[in-house]
């Protein structure tokens, strides 16, 4: 049994005053003081956001106090956003605004209601006093974004501090917001964008922000305070008619109420003193622990959510070691979560300047969709006739997903978005593919996807990564590619592209099913790469290419090119990413090199570049060419994001068509951040920042992760890979359950749904006429 007789909360913030009215209605024996260094009522900013489903947790929680925030709420459903002289509005969102004072005072108000004891004007110095004084059991630090108590114990907590790229003043008006509103406005030297709502009767938070660089270019680090919100004032005049921007931080001086936002994580949240004695413990919660950027409101929402989980936890009577450790447990997922997504919402509102070449209606697309939380059957589940309108002009036409929107590349037409990804089977002979091949790519040319790309098929023998791997060096080779992609053209109105790269330093390996990246047990082969970097110690120690081995390749790479051409592919893609042998070239960690071909970025890239370009000149000018570039090594002095840029637009200037924007696998020391469509913002970078057709890739895995993608222009393709290894008729079945959802589609819509549906009756025709069904058959009949 978790016994306490004495709590102490740390910070009379929403985290401390909230844990402690529900520890006091769990026991109301229990002694729980909450002490705060602001005078009693007294409080800075202005309104904060909660969403429905937060307002549901907070009844379940207690009533009463749930009761109170309800009725002092501003509730809102609509969204407009202001972009270059226009706007757009959609509803559906389920928002409420409350004045920070507001919801501090029916907190305070409700824990004298319960008997907690509020200490204010008391500044905590020293915790473990304190603790002394109330002989405290527990420790609660909620003292706020600058903990004294986590900075105290920071070797046990281990707080990571991030301070992002832009500046921001929390101001309020008088100009009453009927609809979560985002302004954005251009200056001479760059955007400015403001975040307003309304939060009571007569007052609107209103929150300015712009990037650092454009926040000094403008001086407002040198002016008054006075002067920083005259200047938000002049700049945002047409959306306040007439009212003022007001400050209620005058103790604060100058640009100080500039401020850049600080994420903050803790590896753990619970420490335990020797109090007299007694072992306490200190338990960071709300922003102490975690912060999340204010453009997803959720601060707040975690701080309170906090204090429910702990609260939950003790009612469980389990020992506090226990109560403790699955709070931190639940909560530091949960809140990492809630983090994953204000990181996305926070890099879109730093790099506004990236989407200021769409048009308003794909920008409030892509503003709506920033967290990757909201969806796009989300979006249609808020606003229907918003989006299907979206849709419409996305389509330029009938709504219809916009996955399943028609894409021209070149002379090539797809007939929707989705691409099967090159994923590697590990099933050829000596390099040749046979009729597993024929079976796995053809059934999946027949489920409806746009695009089947083929895995990385090697143009020299000892550029395959295993010996089941395929080739494309010799007649039987390309004659057994020929037998495929004649009967995807044939039996399908897919398009079937080609993968060429080289193993380089991860060849010579067993088979996938066996142990992958592992040497053989015998018969290795020599292998090759930019320097003498193996990918692992366990790895061969490939060989440093000459300048005379590395013409020889560029002119296989061409053989395999024309190769291509005759067998009938209709895309080409060279493989630079994963530590692959041109990847090995272009990334620093594998490249070691003091020649023209290493050292600088633009040398890294020449020979990946020299190979596409001679590649590009043998392939006919009518098809298109992808790259697909590791655009995060995921380990420190590696290749970045921002590099991935420069590597586009080099690619891009050598005459590629589309980059196929993966990560990682550089080297065994890579530790990527996983997540449900965790590259996909880096195929939004390039694609917005180098401007070039991106294909997005990694952890798309539903039609609603592809649409929105689609749809916000994070990328023009998706390529979809588990999900097609378990279901070739991915496609037509996430089609049908569109259907199913009552998904407007026009009707005829040749270049989707109706060329789909057209899929399912000729395989169900030639189950009946005996003929080759293909392993997407049975499936979809």
């Amino acid at each position: 049994m978790n016994k306490l007789s004495s709590i102490v909360c740390i910070g009379g913030g929403p985290a401390g005053l909230y844990f402690g009215l529900l520890m006091k209605k769990q026991r109301p024996e229990c002694r729980v003081t909450v002490v705060e260094r602001n005078r009693p009522f007294d409080t800075f900013g202005w309104g904060v956001v909660f969403s429905d489903q937060t307002l549901g947790n907070l009844q379940v929680a207690d009533a009463e106090s749930a009761r109170l925030i309800g009725d002092a709420f501003n509730h809102w459903d609509d969204i407009e956003v202001f972009f270059k002289g226009r706007s757009v509005r959609s509803g559906g969102h389920g928002f409420c605004g409350i004045g920070r004072k507001h919801l501090l005072n029916i907190l305070q108000e409700r824990c004298l209601q319960l008997g907690v004891d509020l200490v204010f004007e008391t500044d905590v110095s020293d915790e473990q006093a304190i603790a002394s004084r109330y002989e405290a059991d527990l420790i609660i630090a909620s003292d706020g974004l600058n903990s004294r108590i986590r900075t105290r114990y920071e070797e046990v907590f281990q707080p990571d501090i991030d301070l992002r790229q832009c500046r921001f003043v929390w101001l309020g008006t008088h100009k009453t917001f009927d609809a979560f509103t985002f302004a954005f406005e251009k200056t001479e030297h760059g955007w400015f964008q403001a975040h307003a709502y309304k939060f009571d009767e007569d007052t609107s938070t209103f929150i300015v922000e712009t990037p650092e660089e454009v926040w000094k270019a403008h001086g407002l680090d040198q002016m008054s305070q006075e002067e920083g919100v005259a200047f938000c004032q002049k700049l945002f005049a047409k959306y306040l008619d007439g009212h003022e921007l007001i400050s209620n931080a005058k103790h604060l001086r100058g640009s100080a109420i500039w401020i850049r936002f600080p994420r903050v994580i803790c590896k753990t949240w619970v420490h335990h003193l020797d109090i007299q004695g007694k072992r306490t413990p200190i338990v960071l919660m709300g922003d102490a622990a975690h912060t999340a950027h204010f453009s997803i409101g959720s601060g707040t929402k975690l701080a309170l959510e906090d204090a429910i989980d702990l609260a939950d936890e003790f009612a469980t009577g389990e020992d506090i070691d226990a109560v403790l450790q699955a709070y931190e447990a639940r909560r530091s997922v949960e809140v990492l979560k809630i983090q994953n997504a204000a990181r996305n919402s926070t890099e879109w509102f730093e790099n506004v300047d990236r989407y200021t070449g769409m048009e308003i209606e794909q920008f409030a697309y892509s503003l709506l969709t920033r967290s990757q939380r909201i969806s796009h059957e989300n979006l249609r589940l808020r606003d229907a006739n918003w989006l299907e309108g979206y849709e419409a002009w996305f389509a330029k036409g009938q709504a219809v997903p916009p996955m399943f929107t028609p894409f021209s590349m070149r002379g090539l037409t797809l007939k929707n978005r989705i691409v099967v990804s090159p994923m590697a089977q590990y099933s050829a002979k000596d390099g040749v593919v046979g009729d597993y091949h024929l079976v796995h790519l053809g059934a999946r040319a027949l489920g409806g996807a746009a695009l089947v790309m083929v895995e990385m098929t090697s143009p020299t023998p000892e550029g395959r990564i295993t010996p089941g791997c395929p080739g494309l060096y010799n007649d039987a080779q390309e004659a057994a590619f020929k037998r495929i992609v004649d009967f995807v053209h044939i039996q399908s109105n897919a398009a079937i592209g080609l993968q060429l790269g080289h193993s380089g330093p991860k060849g010579s390996t067993q088979l996938g099913w066996e142990a992958i990246d592992e040497p053989l047990p015998q018969g290795n082969w020599p292998i090759q790469a930019a320097s003498a970097v193996p990918y692992g110690e366990q790895n061969q120690v490939p060989a440093a290419m000459s300048a005379q081995e590395m013409n020889a390749l560029k002119l296989a790479f061409v053989e395999s090119t024309r190769r291509a051409a005759r067998a009938g592919f209709d895309w080409l893609e060279l493989h630079c990413a994963h530590g692959y042998l041109l990847a090995s070239f272009i990334s620093p960690l594998t490249n070691r090199r003091t020649d023209e071909y290493g050292g600088s970025l633009e040398n890294r890239c020449r020979y990946p570049l020299e190979v596409f370009a001679a590649m590009r000149a043998a392939w006919p000018q009518d098809k298109p060419m992808s790259v697909r570039i590791s655009a995060h090594d995921w380990v420190p002095g590696g290749t970045t994001p921002d590099d991935a840029i420069e590597i586009a637009r080099m690619f891009k200037a050598a005459g590629c068509d589309m980059i196929d924007v993966s990560s990682g696998q550089t080297t065994r020391d890579a530790k990527p951040v996983y997540g449900r469509m965790y590259q996909t913002p880096f195929a939004d970078r390039i694609r917005n920042e180098a401007g070039i057709a991106t294909i997005a890739v990694g952890a798309i895995s539903e039609a609603d992760h592809a649409n929105s993608i689609i749809a916000a222009g994070r990328a023009d393709l998706c390529a979809i890979a588990r999900p097609h290894l378990a279901d070739p008729a991915w496609t037509l079945h996430e089609a049908a359950k569109l259907q199913s959802r009552a998904v407007t589609w026009p009707k005829p819509y040749e270049s989707g749904r109706d060329q789909l549906y057209r899929e399912i009756a000729r395989q169900k025709a030639m189950q009946t006429d005996g003929g080759m069904a293909g392993a997407s058959g049975a499936v979809v009949a």
